[in-house]
């Protein structure tokens, strides 16, 4: 499975993958995931938003154990960050046939749509739709780099917009969803462990700050007379840095967009995205707050107007309790338990059903890049951990 799609959506001269919402290495993906459930004998189906599902089980019965993850990537991003879980997850069913195992629930495996958020600037589209925390009115306002909105970009893709929204019916048939990851740090490859369970994730959010200057000739414009937007999203970018610093949290100006982006132009609007997390939503605000304050000053001293945009928001997610320890005691109750910075479909789904997630070890601790990596036999650790997980609620 693994060879057969590691090179869709993969770049020949960066080595990272671009599978991107709606394109044409996220048909791909998706037609190696439906061939993986239709190989399998497993009921094949999309849903409302594009999500996709395989079905062992009556999907109507209710009280259903899913798993799965995402295949799409960031811009050139890594090859286990989302596939890998949806790998394992076929590996995993795979496993409890071998064993033999009696199931009691239905079963089911997914591949959530544009979880990474790359081209439309919206992580978990597919999983916010589906949990009503993304209102259809608002998904139709996205739109890409090119001007394309979403909707626009699921018909090309042969997907009907229209149908897009919550789907509680859907979310109310999963009686628990868990969710394999590459860990996107070193807490594993630290503590010498193969495979660790999330307790939280962080609270995180991304903000575009549009600074507004006046376009004029690099080469005949005085510094005295310029305002050069530039100068104040530079002085932006290295305060992020102080405050995250200062707070003990993360961000990141990551993204940027120029106007009119020429060689020998003073630019007239650079627009800079901020990613940031925390532990807790106090300190997140606190770095938030301080950034967009230095920000303004700076505007003000540099004759620069600048609006700011919360684009989207997660509060922090606790997983549930009981699951998480319930996982535990199946994995034999020595599994080390690990926050994470990073979002994930799971963290959306929580507040709808009750979730988990499993982590394999990522010895680089790199992860959104080509050096992301999780060396084979712990990856094979993740797959049996992931059945026995499967086996110890769906068999009960």
């Amino acid at each position: 499975m693994w060879d057969e799609l590691a090179p869709i959506g993969r770049h020949a001269d960066s080595g990272g993958y671009r599978r991107f919402a709606w394109t044409g290495a996220d048909a791909d993906c998706r037609a190696w995931f439906r061939a993986q459930a239709e190989s399998r004998g497993l009921a094949y189906e999309v849903d409302r938003n594009g999500n996709q599902w395989a079905w062992l089980g009556d999907p109507e019965a209710g009280d259903a154990v899913v798993t799965g993850s995402h295949l799409d990537s960031v811009p050139d991003g890594g090859a286990f960050d989302g596939p890998l879980g949806v790998v394992s997850s076929f590996a995993a069913l795979d496993e409890l046939r071998a064993r033999g195992a009696a199931l009691t629930r239905p079963l089911a495996i997914t591949n959530f749509g544009d979880e990474e958020g790359a081209r439309f600037g919206l992580a978990c589209v597919g999983s916010r739709l589906a949990a009503g925390q993304l209102t259809k009115e608002k998904a139709y306002e996205l739109r890409d780099a090119d001007g394309t909105t979403l909707p626009q970009a699921m018909e090309r893709a042969g997907y009907d917009p229209e149908t897009i929204g919550a789907d509680p019916e859907r979310l109310a048939r999963i009686g628990a969803f868990v969710e394999l990851h590459v860990e996107q740090g070193r807490a594993l490859d630290l503590s010498g462990d193969r495979v660790g369970i999330a307790s939280a994730i962080w609270p995180h959010g991304r903000w575009r700050f549009d600074f507004h200057g006046e376009a004029n000739h690099a080469g005949t414009t005085r510094l005295v007379d310029r305002r050069d937007p530039m100068l104040t999203y530079a002085q932006t970018v290295l305060a992020a840095r102080r405050e995250a610093a200062l707070a003990g949290a993360v961000a990141t100006f990551g993204k940027i967009s120029v106007e009119p982006n020429g060689v020998n132009a003073i630019p007239s609007l650079v627009r800079g995205w901020l990613d940031s997390r925390a532990a807790d939503q106090a300190t997140l605000d606190t770095v938030v707050t301080a950034v967009e304050k230095a920000a303004r000053e700076q505007a003000e001293r540099d004759g620069i107007d600048l609006d700011v945009v919360r684009e989207s928001f997660t509060p922090v997610v606790e997983f549930e309790h009981a699951l998480r320890e319930e996982l535990n005691r199946i994995l034999g109750g020595a599994v080390p338990v690990l926050g994470t910075g990073a979002g994930h479909d799971a963290g959306i789904l929580s507040a709808a059903v009750p979730t988990a997630m499993l982590f394999v070890r990522n010895p680089t601790g790199v992860s959104h890049s080509p050096r992301e990596f999780a060396a084979e036999d712990d990856c094979v650790a993740g797959v049996l951990a992931l059945a026995d997980v499967l086996e110890g609620l769906a068999c009960r």
